[in-house]
């Protein structure tokens, strides 16, 4: 299961098979789970997107992984076990790919994954281009509707829901039946529901179709970091997650950009059809040439083929045999989710906090029209020019992900069996998280209507630099942490992110226009301010919390501060 994604996302467990995990109640239980994991073990990092490179989720706790990741001489892996029919101990040959295989998308040049990297990217980039685009323009919503302000911005607000209700449904479905046909159906759903938002007669059609839109969306974001996790090795993945992790940042950075300009020539219907040729260029081209990249796909394929052409049933994978209960799956994917964000302090507060960043990138669609259109009387076109700085802190940032990678690889170098604590995925947040107040207080105390515009359009690149390390790091942190439990830990973070998001904008109008422009933008930067407490609390007791608790990962001995590190 995974997020923009993203949920990467995109949830992000780690490529590595994983064998007789055991019952998963306490301590003992994880210790006993990461030996099991050792048995495998031959890379000494671990990435979010690798939640999603095994189907982990619909199989028992006694499956055997090797079949997903490993490569066999003779393409199968002997296996016997006790059939639910029969009762009796049966030979299965599970089917893997072999040396060299060319149907494994690992295996692909490099030039074709590159390309499917960046049709992914690109798709990940216009489902977030569409969810601010629209911004540009909310008051020709209003006057053709005669609805308020708020109504009109419902038309986002209902997007973003959709992005954290779409993800519970689309990551194990992706495990079921592929990636391709989940990217393909929902995507395609998507292009038809764009139509009746550009012709729309009345409010609720657009309102409607909007959130249908959201949750049809949020498949790409939830899928991409799995299908990069397809694509790439480990060692290999660090500047494709780098080009992916600024898509969700950059394309609501460019769509008040694009869409004050084409508002402005052509009206705000126009904005919708701009979605639907970006969307349908998304959707021809993932369709045309992109094929399947889950391996648990392609070899489940494979399986019935070898099964048809010889008549020997044997040829099966662990999806035929060893399958959780649907009643299992279901918990696991509607009910594990929240179970963590209010059982687990590490997921609540994570989760909160990347919902006040989330928060804060919608709210600023709202409050750059209201420092710069009310405030400063520019039009649309060129309030959306402000959003330049915040892009290019964005694209910075992404670049330098691979410098954080290495640092990561050389507390790796000097941890104990090569795997620091979860806490030093900690060290880029505790870095960044200062760049976010400091960029709001900057934009807030800059925007008074007598003082250049370069104040509070500066203000938004710190903000927009620290974005990824602040993303990254709490999906790798939480990956880390939960381990067999990471897409859970991850869906309950992005429906907390995405309801915040949705509701932040509602309430941002009259935030600013009762405290002030600098009082409000102050009061986003005290929010920001404390919550940088929070990766300082875990990187030092992080540890301890875990050892408390029932489903994050712990094993015996780890200090409380990651190796390599001294103790303050």
């Amino acid at each position: 299961m995974s997020t923009p994604q993203g949920d990467g996302a995109g949830a992000e467990e780690r490529g590595s098979p994983r064998a007789s995990l055991e019952r998963r109640d306490s301590r003992l239980t994880h210790a006993s789970t990461r030996r099991s994991l050792d048995r495998y073990e031959t890379r000494p990092t671990q990435d979010a997107a690798d939640v999603m490179d095994i189907p982990y989720e619909i199989l028992s706790d006694d499956a055997d992984f090797a079949e997903y990741t490993e490569e066999t001489a003779t393409g199968v892996i002997p296996k016997r076990t006790i059939s639910r029919v029969s009762g009796k101990m049966e030979d299965h040959e599970l089917v893997t790919f072999k040396i060299n295989d060319p149907g494994n998308p690992k295996n692909w040049t490099k030039p074709y994954k590159w390309y499917c990297t960046m049709v992914v990217a690109f798709t990940c980039f216009v489902v977030a281009f569409n969810s601010a685009v629209i911004t540009a323009d909310l008051e020709g919503v209003s006057e053709r509707f005669h609805v308020s302000a708020e109504v009109s911005l419902l038309t986002v607000t209902l997007f973003v829901i959709g992005f954290g209700v779409g993800p519970l449904a689309f990551a194990p479905a992706s495990e079921l039946f592929g990636r391709k046909p989940v990217y393909i159906i929902t995507l395609f759903v998507a292009l038809i529901f764009e139509i009746p938002c550009a012709v729309a007669k009345n409010i609720g059609t657009l309102l409607s179709c909007r959130f249908i839109d959201g949750v049809a969306f949020s498949a790409p974001m939830t899928l991409v970091g799995g299908t990069l996790a397809d694509l790439w090795k480990n060692e290999e993945r660090g500047v494709p997650m780098a080009v992916f992790s600024a898509a969700p940042f950059l394309g609501p950075a460019i769509g008040p950009l694009a869409g004050g300009f084409l508002g402005d020539a052509a009206g705000w219907r126009w904005l919708y059809w701009l979605q639907l040729i970006l969307s349908g260029i998304c959707w021809i081209v993932l369709t045309f040439t992109v094929p399947e990249t889950y391996a648990a796909a392609i070899l489940d394929k494979r399986a019935k083929k070898m099964r048809k052409d010889t008549g020997d049933q044997r040829y099966v994978t662990e999806k035929d045999i060893d399958a959780k209960p649907m009643s299992q799956q279901l918990r696991i994917f509607l009910f594990r989710p929240i179970q963590l964000l209010c059982l687990e302090p590490i997921v609540l507060l994570i989760s909160l906090y990347m919902a006040v960043l989330y928060g804060l990138l919608y709210m600023f669609f709202v409050a750059y029209p209201i420092i710069y259109v009310d405030g400063k009387g520019w039009s649309e076109g060129m309030t959306g020019l402000m959003f330049i700085p915040l892009a290019i802190g964005v694209v910075l940032s992404a670049a330098c992900s691979p410098l954080v990678n290495k640092h990561y690889l050389t507390l790796c170098a000097k941890a104990p069996n090569g795997r620091p604590p979860a806490e030093a995925r900690l060290i880029p947040m505790m870095i960044s998280c200062w760049l976010i107040p400091v960029g709001l207080f900057i934009f807030g105390w800059t925007s008074y209507s007598d003082i250049s515009y370069w104040g509070p359009m500066m203000g938004g690149f710190p903000v927009g630099f620290g974005f990824i390390f602040l993303y990254n790091s709490a999906n790798n942190y939480l990956v880390d942490t939960y381990q067999h439990q990471a897409a859970s830990a991850l869906a309950a973070k992005t429906c907390i992110r995405s309801f915040w998001g949705a509701g932040s904008v509602l309430f941002t109008t009259q935030m600013y226009n009762t405290l002030g422009y600098q009082w409000a933008s102050s009061l986003l930067a005290f929010i920001a301010l404390a919550c940088c407490l929070i990766p300082y609390v875990f990187y030092f007791k992080g540890a301890a919390i875990r050892k408390l608790s029932r489903f994050a990962f712990h094993e015996e001995g780890e200090d409380e501060v990651p190796a390599g590190e001294k103790k303050v």
